[in-house]
């Protein structure tokens, strides 16, 4: 999708984070620009160690982390490997012992508890009551809670303040939680770089900040305590961006095979006593996917002619949208990763066509046909061209969808500028709609006219999905006429109808005259 309103593409639009959710800025000088940089791409256990190095304000530091589970162990190969000491807290440290890296420290929770400030809790909720007997050396400490439900909202409080009531004299953080076991283990290039930190103590936070940096992530200061229970809920969700697009594509494969199947195989079985539910796997499936794809890859371009002509009409960029058109805006490139799925599943299944058993028992009955009726010369011009230019139209419409949905990648998209990017999801995008219309067309040639193609009075599939598609490029076309095009711009830019600035201007009547006029713009 476009980055602006108004723009279409296959990549989400780029918004402004809030303020509650800036990445921290911590100036690290030393170890932490090191892991940040070129020694990410490294094996985990080839960096070398920060313990002795100064300038950190956090390597070298001992911290603690109570449990002994996937992920405890996890984090302290990381913490290990990123300069710091490690003491591991557990109930049974002799039979644990040899789960953990040689450099980290393995004794009881009591003991460990003592030997630093900053202590991760890695241990499930349900667990936390086997932490009060260690109330009294846990005063003044940091408990970083790393913990997650199984359900989304599973409790009436989140874990972290379940944590904080239950050690009212500690400093509870929040955070790492949307980190997995195997990111730790592998490295942050491996996984998502985002360490999600939430607290009531600002300096907690920072101390906790810190450490996620040295050890390669990135923290994002998600704001208050009362946080906790959103960014917990995030690791359950599943695909939170992609419903609404992929209850949309199926609605429209639904559809769209209901059509093709009354068409294709009831029509004949109910008109001509011909059994073609054989078709039902392969060919009717083949017919329902381009449909969806072209369909879908309108829809990805026609919120943005939504948007221009709200702009046009209220005169502003300034008035908010709809609620449905700025979700549907948010899910363009969801929407069209799945149209460039369908049309990829449709070239597969194109190319599987002649491998079909009632392919080959068709071509031998047309052969006998044609031998029967003596017929020497089946070539029919206009068709051959036809196929070719299908054929041809439909392999370039699919190589420009490749292209968009490659760059619709975040590692690809943040490596293009401004320019690129819009030249590619808006105008290279567009020109996949032309193209994608040309091969649809080409496809249906004058069988629109032909009155033995409206099966039970029904038209053609592919003149239903030439709608949508006709009416963006239309729109377009229409956009792009100069009076229109450069008031859309003047609005993109700031310009607001109905609005002027007054400037009052010395009168030059005279050389000494202090009279006074004024001017409208």
């Amino acid at each position: 999708m476009g980055r602006e309103g108004g723009a279409g593409g296959l990549t989400s639009e780029r918004l402004p984070r809030s303020p509650r959710t800036a990445p921290l800025a911590l100036p690290l000088p030393g170890p932490a620009q090191r892991m940040s940089g070129g020694d990410m791409a490294k094996p985990l256990l080839g960096h070398r160690s920060v313990e002795g190095d100064p300038t950190a304000p956090a390597a070298g530091r001992t911290i603690g982390v109570l449990g002994s589970g996937d992920f405890a162990r996890s984090l302290a190969i990381r913490l290990v490997c990123s300069g710091f000491k490690v003491v591991v807290g557990s109930r049974n440290p002799k039979r644990k012992a040899g789960l953990f890296p040689s450099a980290a420290e393995v004794t009881f929770q009591a003991e460990a508890v003592k030997k630093t400030d900053v202590i991760f809790v890695a241990v499930f909720r349900e667990h936390y009551s086997t932490l009060c007997d260690l109330a009294d050396v846990l005063v003044g400490k940091i408990l970083v809670d790393v913990s997650n439900n199984t359900e989304i909202n599973h409790h009436k409080e989140s874990n972290a303040e379940y944590l904080a009531s239950l050690f009212p004299a500690c400093t509870v953080v929040k955070g790492f939680n949307v980190v997995s076991a195997w990111t730790l283990q592998s490295g942050a290039r491996d996984g998502n770089k985002q360490v999600l930190i939430c607290s009531n103590n600002q300096e907690a936070k920072r101390t906790i900040a810190e450490i996620a940096q040295v050890m390669g992530f990135t923290p994002i200061d998600m704001g208050c305590m009362s946080s906790a229970c959103e960014i917990e809920n995030i690791p359950l969700r599943l695909l939170p961006a992609w419903k609404i697009p992929i209850f949309l594509s199926l609605g429209l494969f639904l559809c769209f095979f209901t059509y093709n199947l009354v068409r294709q195989v009831i029509h004949p079985y109910i008109r001509e006593q011909k059994n073609k539910f054989y078709k039902i796997p392969i060919e009717v499936v083949n017919t329902t996917l381009p449909c969806v794809a072209y369909v879908m890859l309108s829809l990805v371009y026609l919120p943005g002619v939504l948007a221009a002509c709200l702009q046009l009409y209220y005169g502003t960029k300034y008035r908010r949208f709809p609620d449905w058109l700025d979700q549907w805006l948010q899910h363009r490139k969801q929407i069209g990763l799945l149209s460039f799925f369908c049309a990829a599943l449709h070239a597969v299944y194109s190319l599987c066509l002649p491998m079909r058993r009632s392919h080959r028992y068709q071509l031998i009955e047309t052969a006998v046909k044609q031998a029967v009726e003596k017929k020497m010369n089946i070539w029919v011009e206009e068709e051959v061209w036809r196929m070719e230019i299908y054929i041809s139209v439909g392999i370039i419409a699919l190589g420009l969808l490749s292209l968009l949905a490659i760059t619709s990648l975040p590692s690809i998209a943040n490596s293009l500028n401004w320019r690129e990017f819009s030249f590619i999801q808006s105008t290279l995008g567009f020109i996949a709609l032309l193209i994608s219309t040309l091969h649809t067309l080409t496809y249906g040639w004058s069988r629109a006219f032909d009155e033995n193609q409206y099966k039970f009075y029904l038209p053609p599939t592919y003149t239903l999905t030439l709608l949508v598609p006709c009416t963006v490029i239309l729109a377009k076309v229409i956009f792009s006429l100069p009076c229109i095009h450069h008031r859309l711009v003047r609005i993109r830019r700031g310009w607001e109808k109905g609005r002027y600035v007054k400037f009052v201007l010395p009168s030059a009547t005279g050389d000494y005259s202090s009279g006074e006029t004024s001017s409208h713009v």
